[in-house]
């Protein structure tokens, strides 16, 4: 058999079945697996050229006579209602019994899930058809969103809506580190859509799971909620950073870390203190209160060392106001015991590993390499005139590097 001569003519091929198969969700799955292809290697605004692609698709394909061309461009056009095209497709075209239910679903259910830290929020929303012989079943889209990096790390079509909506009520029941709860289909409909534009225009998608796959339903689907009528979540405002710090240091956590008392290096207990609001103004929400041992990691094990240049004193005490932090903050927003007692646990599994990291400088950035270099040479990093002196002193050496 010789190769396809372009990619629409390797879509037909791939979809040569579908004919073949009994529902319209099967057909829709089939369609949307066929566009992950696209959206996986596009560059820049993925779904953007999933709609180019499509649009160019039905355009090429328009005089194809095959029963399998005319079947894939109407699930095609489904999926994606805007592409160029998309209106002008199967009317009056005969095709498959299931062709006339193509994302004709009602959803009938809205939920969330997801861990008592705030790391990551699980939209859960299930669907009917309005024929659920020539339609399919009931069926569920979930999108897992991360709220440490603020996108959607996730994105799955579940062909049996009543099983995994048993199994998510049954996890959350039985375990006090989630929580569940049912959810504004506006509201759900924009938190997805929002983390999803951040997430189409990444370089590198997230290896595991559904998300390049299923994005096309699953897009659809949540396209058919209400519009947003009530604002986006928020957490409450909290004290400024000063008030903060002062609280925080004033606490029986600091107290109990020996942060509290004369003899505590007072500069690098507020550098240390310092570096994890920086932190947290990195992540989505900027809260410095929202702490776990997934935010703990990302701190001690990777933004610490790219960030920040550290002293041997500040070393030292770096985990000792991590212990005092998550102690506090964990505190502070009320979390159950057994999540006070996990992150500390993280807190130190992490800490030997800090350790390595901070002596090796594996994962120095190139600037905070240099810095350490300037620091380790005596030469004072803020003073720009010492700086041009070493640049200039060490020109031999920094060309050959």
């Amino acid at each position: 058999m010789s190769a396809p001569r372009s990619a629409y003519e390797a879509v037909l091929h791939a979809a040569r079945d579908v004919t073949r198969l009994t529902c319209a969700l099967d057909a829709e799955m089939l369609g949307t697996a066929l566009l992950g292809s696209v959206y996986s290697v596009a560059e820049g605004d993925r779904a953007a050229a999933v709609r180019e692609f499509v649009g160019g698709f039905l355009s090429a394909t328009a005089r194809r006579p095959e029963p399998a061309a005319t079947a894939i461009r109407e699930v095609f056009a489904a999926l994606v209602p805007d592409a160029e095209g998309a209106g002008e497709v199967g009317h009056g075209t005969p095709g498959p019994s299931w062709a006339g239910h193509l994302g004709r679903v009602r959803p009938t259910g809205c939920h969330a899930y997801g861990d008592v830290y705030g790391d990551q929020t699980s939209y859960l929303v299930t669907y009917a058809y309005e024929d659920d012989s020539d339609g399919g079943p009931e069926h569920a889209v979930v999108a897992l969103v991360d709220h440490n990096i603020g996108i959607v790390k996730d994105l799955f079509v579940a062909a049996s809506a009543e099983r995994i909506l048993g199994q998510v009520r049954a996890m959350c029941e039985h375990d006090e580190l989630t929580w569940f709860r049912d959810e504004d289909p506006g509201r759900l409909r924009d938190e997805v859509e929002r983390h999803l534009r951040v997430t189409d225009e990444l370089g590198d998608l997230p290896a595991d799971g559904s998300l390049a796959t299923d994005r096309a339903l699953a897009a659809a689907r949540l396209a058919l909620l209400p519009a947003a009528t009530t604002p986006p979540l928020t957490e409450p405002a909290g004290p400024n950073a000063a008030e903060l710090v002062r609280d925080f240091l004033a606490s029986p956590e600091a107290a109990r870390a020996g942060l509290a008392g004369p003899d505590a290096d007072q500069a690098s207990l507020q550098f240390c203190v310092s570096l994890l609001l920086d932190h947290a103004a990195t992540l989505p929400g900027g809260d410095p209160l929202r702490w776990s041992p997934a935010v703990a990691g990302l701190f001690l094990l990777d933004w610490v060392h790219r960030r920040a240049v550290l002293d041997i004193d500040d070393a030292a005490m770096l985990p000792r106001v991590v212990r005092a932090w998550s102690a506090y903050a964990t505190w502070r927003r009320g979390l159950p015991p057994a999540a006070v007692a996990e992150t500390a646990a993280e807190v130190e599994k992490l800490v030997p590993e800090f350790v390595r990291l901070h002596t090796t400088g594996e994962r120095r950035s190139p600037a905070t390499a240099a810095v350490a270099q300037l620091i380790a040479e005596g030469v004072d990093p803020n003073d720009s005139a010492a700086i041009d002196a070493w640049l200039q002193a060490n020109r031999d050496r920094l060309g050959d590097s």
